[in-house]
C-alpha cells in the first residue's frame, strides 16, 4: 500500500512541481507570473491537438512546448514592453485560455466537455529497480514526464547557482537597476526566462492530457497552476524548495483518493488539496521573503 501511495504521489506531483518551477523561474527575475494555470491549460489542449492531428503523441509534446513558450513571450511583451500590470496580464491569460480552449474543442471535435481519445505517452517500468522497497515506486509504471521533471529541476538549479547567467538573473529579482548599470541587458534575460517558464508550463499541461489521460477535458488543470504558484512561495522561490513543496501538495492530492473509502463527506475529501494549499500559505506566506524587486520594471 505504501508503494502504491508513493507512486500515486509521484504521478500527481508532476504538474504541480513543474508549475512551481515556472513561478520560480519567472519571479526570481522579477516578473509576477499568475498565468501558469492558463498556460498549462493551453498546453493540455495543444498536447491532444498535436497527437490527434499526427497520431503521434510526441508531436503533442512539441506543440505544447512551442505554444507555451509563445504565450510566455507574449506575457513578457505585455509586461516589459507595453508596461501592462503583471497580475492583470496573468489573470487575463487564465481567462483567455479557459475560453479559447473551449471554443477550439468545439471547433475541432464538434463537441463540448471533452475531446476524442488520442495517442498518449506510455508509462515506463524499469526492470530490477521497480522491485526495490519504497523507492521502487519511482521506477514502476511512471510517466517519462516524471523523469523529465527531475531533470528540469536539476537543470534549473545548476543554471541558477552554478552559472554566471543564473547569478545575474537572480540579482535582477532584487536589484535590477544595479544589474542594468553593470551593462547586463535585464529585459533580454527576462524574455528568455519567460519563454522557458511558458514552455515548462505548456509541458506540464500536456502531461495532464496525453500522459495522465489520453484526452482533453474543459478546464482540466483544475487549479494545479495555482497550487504550483503556492508551492513556489512555500519553497522560497528556489528550484529544490519548489519541488519539495509541490510534493507536499501532491501528498494531499493522493490522500484524497484513499479517504474516499472512509465515511467522510465527499465534499470534504475533494477540497482537501486546496485546503492544504490555503493553510500552508496562511502560516508560511508571511514568513518567506520573495525577490525584493518582484513586479518592478526597468526602463
Amino acid at each position: 500500500m505504501l508503494n502504491n501511495f508513493i507512486g500515486l504521489t509521484l504521478q500527481l506531483s508532476v504538474p504541480i512541481v513543474l508549475g512551481a518551477l515556472c513561478g520560480t523561474i519567472a519571479e526570481r527575475g522579477g516578473i509576477i507570473l499568475l498565468g501558469v494555470e492558463g498556460i498549462m491549460l493551453v498546453g493540455a489542449f495543444a498536447g491532444v491537438l498535436g497527437s490527434y492531428a499526427t497520431g503521434w503523441a510526441l508531436a503533442g509534446v512539441v506543440l505544447s512546448l512551442v505554444l507555451g513558450g509563445l504565450i510566455g513571450w507574449f506575457y513578457a511583451l505585455f509586461c516589459l514592453k507595453w508596461k501592462a500590470h503583471q497580475s492583470v496580464v496573468g489573470v487575463g491569460i487564465n481567462l483567455f485560455a479557459s475560453g479559447i480552449t473551449a471554443v477550439m474543442l468545439k471547433a475541432v471535435w464538434q463537441t463540448e466537455g471533452m475531446s476524442e481519445s488520442v495517442a498518449s505517452i506510455p508509462n515506463l517500468t524499469i526492470p530490477g529497480l521497480s522491485g526495490i522497497p519504497v523507492l521502487g515506486a519511482l521506477f514502476k509504471e511512471q510517466s517519462p514526464y516524471l523523469y523529465a521533471m527531475f531533470l528540469i529541476v536539476a537543470g534549473v538549479w545548476v543554471v541558477f547557482y552554478k552559472t554566471k547567467f543564473g547569478l545575474r538573473y537572480r540579482a535582477m529579482g532584487d536589484q535590477p537597476y544595479a544589474v542594468q548599470t553593470a551593462g547586463v541587458p535585464v529585459n533580454r534575460y527576462r524574455y528568455t526566462a519567460m519563454i522557458l517558464a511558458g514552455s515548462i508550463a505548456g509541458l506540464a499541461g500536456s502531461y495532464l492530457s496525453i500522459s495522465q489521460n489520453n484526452l482533453f477535458v474543459t478546464d482540466m488543470t483544475a487549479g494545479r497552476g495555482f497550487m504550483g504558484l503556492a508551492a513556489n512561495i512555500f519553497g522560497g522561490w528556489q528550484p529544490l524548495g519548489s519541488m519539495g513543496a509541490g510534493m507536499i501538495f501532491a501528498i494531499a492530492q493522493a490522500a484524497r483518493f484513499y479517504l474516499t473509502d472512509l465515511s467522510i463527506p465527499s465534499q470534504f475529501v475533494q477540497m482537501l488539496p486546496y485546503a492544504v494549499t490555503l493553510v500552508v500559505l496562511l502560516f508560511v506566506g508571511k514568513r518567506v521573503k520573495g525577490p525584493e524587486a518582484l513586479g518592478k520594471l526597468v526602463d
